[in-house]
C-alpha cells in the first residue's frame, strides 16, 4: 500500500493474540461464576461494537481449569468460527471460548479504529478459514494475516470518531424502526379487533357499544365472516425460471418478486400469502402480476377493501396453519373457515388509510436508515484506504498514544 502513513501489518504485529477454550460442563463449579465467558452467540447479538455481557459465565475456579485468557478493556475480540467474523470492543474483563481469538492491543493501536479496520477486510480473514463442516480460523493463519494500517494514533481516532458518529446514527435509527414496530404491532391489534368510528377515534368498551359474538367481544356495528366469504384464495401458478420472459409483469412467490414475465396471471390491486417457502409471507401488490406457484392469491375480494385484505392477513399470522409434513405448504382449506371480526367497507378504508400513512412514515425512515448505511460503506472506504483524510497531515512528533 503506497499511502503515506499507512503500512502493512501481520495482524500479530498489532497486538498478543489469544486463543479461547471451554471449562468442562460437566462441573457445575466452572459455571455460574461472574466471569463474562465470550462465544460467537454472543458476538452476533450485538448491535454496537461495544461487549458488556455474555449469555454464560465462568467462576475462578472454571478459567484456572482451562486455558482461556484474561482479556483486559478495550481488547478487539473475533468469532474464528461457526461463522468467521464477527468483531467486538470488550468494554469489561472477559475470556472467550475456543470459537474466538482476541487481540490484546498494543498502545499504540486504537480499539476502535482496529475494530472498523478489520471490519473494512474481514474477506481476508474468512478467505483463510479452513475445515470440511464449518470454516475455521487458526491463531497461527490469523496472525499472518497482513492488513494495511495507519500509523499514527491521532489520526486513527479522528477516523473511529467519524465512523463510530455514523454507527450511533444508524443504531439510533433501527432503535426508531424497532420502536415504530411496536407501536404498528399495537395498533394493528386496536384497529383490527376495535377498529375506528366516523370521527376518527379507536374503539373501547369505555366509549362505544360492544357485543358478545362466538369469538369474542366485537364492536355492534361488526360482523363475523369466514375468511373464505370475504377473500377467497386460489393457488399460484407454476412457471420455471428457464420460462421466464422479458416483460413487465412482476412474478411474486412467497417469498416476493422473483423475476418478471411477458404475461401475468393475476390483475392488481392484490394480496399475495406465502404458501411454501416463506409461508404466511403477506405481500400487496399494486399491478398486474404472476402469482407463481408457492403462493395463494385473492381471486374474489366480495367487494372488500384490498388493502384491509393485506392488513387483516399480516394480523392473522397465517403461517400457523402452514402443515407440519416433510414439505410444509399452506392449503387454502385451511385459511378459509377462519372466522373473524369484519367491519364494513367505509370502516375498512378508514382503517387501512390509518395503516397506510403509518407505513408510509415508517418507509421513509427506513429510507434515511439505507442512505446511512450507503453513507458508511463510502466514508470507510474512503477512510480505510487513505484516500481522503481526514486532517490535513498532522505535525512531526504529534502522535500520541493513550
Amino acid at each position: 500500500m503506497n499511502v503515506e502513513g499507512w503500512q502493512i501489518k501481520r495482524l500479530e504485529e498489532i497486538g498478543v493474540i489469544f486463543s479461547g477454550s471451554t471449562p468442562s460442563t460437566s462441573k457445575p463449579s466452572f459455571w455460574d461464576g461472574n466471569i463474562v465467558w465470550v462465544t460467537p452467540n454472543d458476538l452476533s447479538q450485538l448491535n454496537t461494537p461495544y461487549l458488556y455481557n455474555s449469555g454464560k459465565k465462568i467462576t475462578e475456579q472454571g478459567l484456572k481449569n482451562c486455558s482461556a485468557q484474561i482479556l483486559p478493556p478495550n481488547s478487539i475480540i473475533i468469532s474464528s468460527r461457526a461463522p468467521i467474523g464477527y468483531i467486538a470492543i470488550n468494554r469489561v474483563e472477559c475470556c472467550t471460548n475456543q470459537g474466538c481469538k482476541s487481540f490484546q492491543l498494543r498502545r499504540e493501536y486504537n480499539p476502535e479504529f482496529v475494530y472498523y479496520n478489520l471490519h473494512f477486510n474481514i474477506n481476508k480473514i474468512k478467505m483463510l478459514g479452513e475445515g470440511t463442516t464449518f470454516a475455521e480460523i487458526s491463531k497461527t493463519a490469523l496472525a499472518k494475516v497482513e492488513i494495511p494500517f495507519l500509523e499514527n494514533y491521532e489520526e486513527q481516532e479522528q477516523i473511529a470518531a467519524v465512523l463510530s458518529t455514523i454507527d450511533r446514527a444508524i443504531e439510533q435509527t433501527e432503535a426508531i424502526i424497532a420502536k415504530q414496530q411496536r407501536i404498528k404491532t399495537g395498533l394493528m391489534q386496536d384497529l383490527l379487533t376495535k377498529g375506528i368510528d366516523e370521527n376518527g377515534n379507536i374503539r373501547s368498551e369505555e366509549t362505544h357499544e360492544f357485543k358478545d359474538s362466538a369469538i369474542g367481544r366485537i364492536p355492534v356495528e361488526w360482523s363475523i365472516k369466514p375468511i373464505g366469504n370475504i377473500a377467497s384464495l386460489q393457488r399460484g401458478h407454476d412457471i420455471r425460471e428457464v420460462d421466464l420472459m422479458p416483460g413487465v409483469y412482476p412474478v411474486v412467490a412467497s417469498s416476493g418478486v422473483i423475476g418478471f414475465h411477458s404475461t401475468g396471471t393475476s390483475s392488481s390491486p392484490n394480496v399475495v400469502v406465502g404458501r411454501k417457502g416463506s409461508i404466511g409471507n403477506v405481500h400487496y401488490v399494486d399491478i398486474d402480476f404472476w402469482a407463481h406457484d408457492t403462493s395463494l392469491y385473492v381471486t374474489n375480494f366480495f367487494g372488500n377493501n384490498e388493502k384491509y385484505i393485506y392488513y387483516l392477513f399480516s394480523y392473522l399470522k397465517l403461517e400457523r396453519f402452514g402443515t407440519k409434513s416433510g414439505s410444509p405448504s399452506l392449503n387454502r382449506n385451511d385459511v378459509h373457515p377462519l372466522k373473524v371480526p369484519f367491519p364494513d367497507v367505509v370502516e375498512q378504508g378508514r382503517i387501512s388509510s390509518m395503516l397506510s400513512e403509518f407505513d408510509t412514515s415508517m418507509e421513509s425512515i427506513k429510507c434515511a436508515l439505507s442512505k446511512l448505511k450507503v453513507k458508511k460503506i463510502g466514508l470507510m472506504q474512503d477512510l480505510l484506504t487513505g484516500k481522503v483524510r481526514v486532517t490535513p497531515l498532522l505535525q512531526t512528533g504529534g502522535d500520541r498514544h493513550p
